[in-house]
């Protein structure tokens, strides 16, 4: 980074002036009629990314009543639970609610992507939730949050900053997009694969009940406070740690009530798995990969009853028809799908591998590059 090295030497080398917030911007004053708003320019605190993910489109959107206004440039930060690291630079006008704060720029000395990154930081994050208050959805202090101090160094080193890291989150962007194209091709060829016709050509295909070719049971009740060095499974996947591992060997597991009911995943080695999720040991002979496949690409979440809590349960998915075609086919189908099943998956390898390395690298370069020693 010669050019930022440059500019700095010459611009600041005995550092910059560092204001707090309230000192650069203020929360935003302006209102909106909810009638101007739309899922596209609403943002509530449930349509803010968690991990700095930006927003998604709002499924919900007040119909009446007054909002706080956004314009763009503003920086909307989730003030409910701010570990979660929600925030967004706006691009356009729109509307939020008291549960995000708008930070408006009020100074000329400070760029909206330059501030956008600073807020966007894990140390700003920690000094937020380190000042919230509240026990199971704690709020973040909005004064705390204005006295937060931001280097300010001059106008032509924040563009080049802004530059270097615009540079990092579009490589990002870019591997995302490939990966949810891959994804897309994961799922198409999936169910290509597991709702074959097989024809009169084919050798026999078999139609099993679940039931028939594997023991389910649930998980048990534990202990969330555990540690350990085997893991504990849950509707989610890993949920924590134990030294008291109760199974073992590969199994599929499928999340059994709440909103991830219907959740298929596997765990293997030695582990732990919760009461929440059921445990599906296939007989020996049975192509566990195949039935990972094939309960994955089914959606086993339409067998679940109820609305706020969602339930499956062992005796439903017992009766699960799947069909085997031949061994040999099943390996095929294996094959092929498990190269795209690590492909968009596995992150000790292929795409989501290296959009972790990615994101590491973007993060060690945005805290290093907005680091300055604070002139006397």
């Amino acid at each position: 980074m010669p050019n930022l090295d440059r500019l700095i030497s010459e611009l600041c080398p005995n550092g910059v002036v560092h204001k707090p917030l309230s000192e650069l911007a203020q929360y935003s004053t302006t209102r909106i009629s909810a009638q101007m708003v739309s899922a596209d320019n609403y943002v509530g605190v449930d349509n803010l990314l968690p991990d700095k993910g930006g927003k998604d489109l709002s499924g919900y959107v007040p119909e009446s009543g007054m909002l706080t206004g956004y314009e763009q440039g503003d920086v909307l930060i989730g003030n409910i639970r701010p570990y979660l690291k929600k925030i967004w630079l706006s691009d356009h006008v729109g509307g939020t609610n008291g549960d995000v704060l708008v930070v408006h720029i009020t100074e000329e000395d400070i760029l909206a992507d330059y501030l956008y990154y600073v807020l966007s930081s894990d140390r700003f994050f920690a000094y937020a939730t380190q000042h919230s208050k509240g026990g199971k959805m704690p709020r973040g202090s909005k004064d705390a949050n204005m006295r937060y101090l931001i280097p300010i160094p001059p106008l032509p080193v924040q563009r080049e900053i802004v530059r270097i890291l615009d540079n990092f989150t579009e490589l990002t962007a870019e591997l995302t997009a490939e990966l949810t194209a891959r994804k897309k091709q994961y799922d198409f060829y999936r169910n290509r694969l597991l709702t074959h016709n097989f024809g009169p050509t084919w050798p026999e295909v078999i139609m099993q009940k679940l039931g028939d070719i594997s023991r389910i049971t649930s998980g048990r009740n534990i202990d969330k406070q555990q540690t350990g060095d085997f893991p504990v499974y849950g509707s989610t996947g890993i949920i924590g740690y134990t030294d008291s591992p109760v199974y073992n060997g590969e199994k599929i597991l499928v999340a059994r009530v709440g909103a991830n009911c219907g959740f298929v995943h596997k765990a293997v080695g030695n582990y732990d798995v919760s009461d929440n999720t059921l445990i599906v040991d296939v007989e020996q002979g049975v192509n566990l990969q195949y039935v990972y496949f094939y309960l994955i690409n089914f959606e086993i979440n339409r067998f679940a009853k109820g609305g706020g809590q969602p339930l499956i349960t062992a005796g439903q998915i017992k009766d699960f028809i799947i069909p085997f075609p031949s061994t040999i086919i099943q390996e095929c189908i294996v094959t092929i799908l498990n190269r795209f099943h690590s492909l968009t998956t596995d992150i000790t390898s292929g795409l989501p591998a290296e959009i972790v390395a990615r994101q590491k690298q973007y993060e060690y370069y945005r805290d290093k590059l907005l680091t300055f020693k604070e002139a006397v």
